[in-house]
């Protein structure tokens, strides 16, 4: 498969993020991820992106983690978990019930320290969810989200994704009201980040990249992480544009970049929402072949952010649709492979550890 060529026109329909569940995606993988030697095992890795559930996608819990890790072969320290909005209270005030991921991987986090399921400590760091539209009712949320983290609580990310496009965006797991970002409501429950030393992890579409600038000029001292490089589209009508919407992403990221207090995660690059049609192939790519593919992309978002504001994430199990976990981060550091030893280790280890103030990992 080392011949693949991305041919963005040719991306196949888009049914959503996940065309396999996580069983049949493991019958695709196959042993892919075991033939390849790691690349540079002895840089050490914060994942500073995935995510931990148990529905209708398939189970994915510190097990699974654990055994990717362990089966990646590479030096992962730490994790940071985000949002999946997964394990949720069943009961009690309706704004309270995303508390029970943040309690439930508090308790992942406990059971990973005891040292029964490998040396990395999985959600060292814990992104939760609320709805900012609360308002000033947020910071009720967030204390009660810092209480029950137990120390390790350090954001929100509120899937704020949207697609004017109806034939795509019903396919959104989480489709959100067009111009959150700028609503009053949500920005007075935004501003309850910062006196808390909380972050922001944004997730939105590259369409949307103009709503965050201005967020970000609006609160400059609250830390904002973009995901997954910008949340370029090539699905759709996307696809067909290709060019246009490359350079409307690429120009947006780059004033995105102006604002010091916006730092960007390199990754994200084996979803569905990118078209790039790796999902649809008879197996999975090399990391050779999709280093080549991303690389592209990966150089724009550092090339604008600089590898002082890059942090790296695998995204998993999302990202899984495409590789194994050791065939992503192969991917990665081949893509990078050009930039300094300390460079690489910003981009891998430091800045993850220093954004998400992740203390208890090694200053290294």
């Amino acid at each position: 498969m080392s011949d693949y060529v991305y041919v963005p026109q040719n991306a196949p329909l888009f049914r959503g993020n996940f065309p396999r569940v996580l069983t049949d995606n493991d019958a695709w993988l196959g042993d892919s991820g075991g033939k390849e030697a790691v690349v540079d095992p002895d840089l050490p890795i914060i994942d500073a992106h995935h995510h931990l559930w148990d529905n209708a996608n398939g189970r994915y819990l510190l097990h699974e983690i654990a055994a990717d890790i362990e089966a990646g072969g590479h030096r992962v320290l730490g994790t940071v978990h985000v949002q999946a909005s997964s394990m949720l209270r069943a009961k009690g005030p309706a704004e309270l019930r995303v508390l029970g991921e943040t309690e439930f991987l508090r308790g992942v986090a406990a059971m990973s320290a005891s040292g029964g399921y490998g040396p990395a400590q999985v959600c060292a760091g814990i992104v939760g969810e609320t709805d900012f539209r609360l308002g000033d009712a947020t910071g009720a949320v967030l204390d009660a989200h810092i209480e029950a983290g137990g120390g390790r609580f350090r954001g929100i990310r509120q899937n704020t994704t949207w697609l004017a496009e109806e034939e795509l965006s019903r396919y959104l797991p989480h489709a959100h009201d067009r111009g959150i970002l700028e609503d009053p409501a949500f920005r007075r429950g935004f501003a309850q980040l910062a006196p808390r030393d909380l972050s922001f992890d944004a997730w939105v579409f590259h369409t949307q990249l103009d709503e965050l600038i201005r967020l970000a000029g609006a609160f400059p001292d609250t830390r904002i992480v973009m995901n997954h490089v910008g949340g370029r589209l090539g699905i759709g009508s996307y696809a067909f544009r290709y060019e246009e919407e490359r350079a409307r992403w690429e120009a947006s990221l780059r004033e995105l970049a102006k604002h010091p207090n916006v730092h960007l995660k390199i990754g994200g690059l084996g979803m569905v929402y990118g078209g790039f049609g790796f999902h649809a192939l008879p197996g999975p790519l090399d990391s050779e072949t999709l280093a080549r593919v991303w690389k592209p992309f990966i150089m724009t978002g550092i090339d604008a952010f600089g590898p002082e504001r890059c942090i790296m994430e695998s995204n998993f199990p999302v990202d899984r649709q495409t590789c194994s976990y050791r065939v992503l981060w192969n991917a990665l550091k081949t893509a990078v492979a050009d930039f300094s030893g300390e460079e690489r280790l910003a981009m891998f280890y430091r800045n993850a550890r220093s954004f998400y103030r992740l203390d208890e990992l090694p200053a290294l």
